[in-house]
């Protein structure tokens, strides 16, 4: 039911209720270790009134403050695994509450490897008890989680943040800013031999590049050293794919960040991962950080022996 506006509200040419913006709930869920805290925190630091681990039955009544208290034009919560069995209602509730306040759902998750990493740093256990292995509690959690990770308009996965990082993201986004600062590119070389990784958005085979692995002067050197690189270059397919390359992320990048894309990662992938592909990479990072772009460059498989 439409709830009255105060006289007050009322347009002054007609006497009609004016139409009154919905204040912003943003409703932080998601992985243990992801860093839901984090964010919260952030959102806090921009002025919205935060709650962490809100019992679900309380939400409607949280939301009902920021839609009837006039001093809260913005609100976050966090709601998680922690709730129990109580999260299974939160489907249902969250999508009441849209309906009277301009809610947004964010969805916090990181790799295993980097969850794992962070509790062993912490030395906290995992909501799920310690009866199993924290790979084990990850996995289960993933299952409980997966109806309301699907309801997500948001989702971020902090594996490649700094705290740092992840702040920084989180203002630029709640701050209403638009532009090329609303997306963070991962440009990453990696070899076949390998495997392609996993959380790769796009990937360029750059083995039709001739190869310096075979010269023994760059066989033990990287694609950074400026020999190997020069010679990397001097053929002219290299330049030919680096400035296509370039231009065609230049014209997709605006694309993605107008669809909501937080971070893109981009990868390059030779035979081992240590000339061609790192070669290529680095250019690309300067390519994009020269367009204005917010990139971190990372080579995954090189053998630091020398550069």
């Amino acid at each position: 039911m439409a709830r009255k506006k105060p006289a007050a509200g009322a347009d002054a040419r007609t006497g009609a209720p004016k139409a009154e913006a919905k204040p912003e709930l943003v409703v932080i869920t998601g992985l243990s270790g992801s860093g839901k805290g984090s964010v919260l925190r952030a959102l806090e630091d921009l002025g919205f009134y935060s709650v962490d681990n809100l019992p679900v039955e309380l939400i409607p009544k949280f939301a009902d403050l920021t839609r009837d208290n006039l001093r809260i034009r913005a609100a976050a919560l966090v709601v998680d695994i922690r709730e129990g069995e109580g999260l299974k209602r939160f489907p249902r509730v969250f999508a009441s509450i849209r309906r009277s306040v301009d809610a947004r759902l964010i969805f916090m998750e990181a790799d295993d490897d980097a969850i794992v990493r962070r509790f062993s740093e912490t030395r906290r256990p995992h909501p799920l008890g310690n009866d199993r292995s924290i790979s084990r509690s990850i996995r289960s959690e993933r299952v409980m989680l997966a109806p309301i990770r699907a309801m997500a308009d948001l989702i971020i996965n902090t594996s490649k943040f700094t705290l740092h990082e992840l702040r920084e993201f989180i203002g630029e986004r709640f701050r209403g800013q638009r532009g090329q600062a609303n997306i963070l590119i991962y440009v990453t070389s990696f070899g076949f031999r390998n495997g392609v990784p996993p959380d790769s958005d796009l990937v360029f085979d750059v083995r039709f590049l001739p190869n310096p692995n075979y010269i023994p002067r760059f066989k033990n050197l990287t694609g950074r050293n400026p020999s190997v690189a020069r010679y990397i270059r001097s053929f002219p397919q290299t330049v030919e794919f680096i400035q296509r390359i370039s231009d065609l992320l230049v014209y997709l990048l605006p694309h993605y960040i107008r669809e909501g894309k937080s971070y893109l990662t981009i990868a390059f992938g030779c035979t081992g991962g240590q000339h061609r592909s790192v070669m290529i990479a680095d250019e690309i990072h300067h390519n994009l950080m020269s367009a204005g772009f917010k990139v971190k460059v990372n080579h995954r498989d090189i053998v630091q022996r020398h550069r």
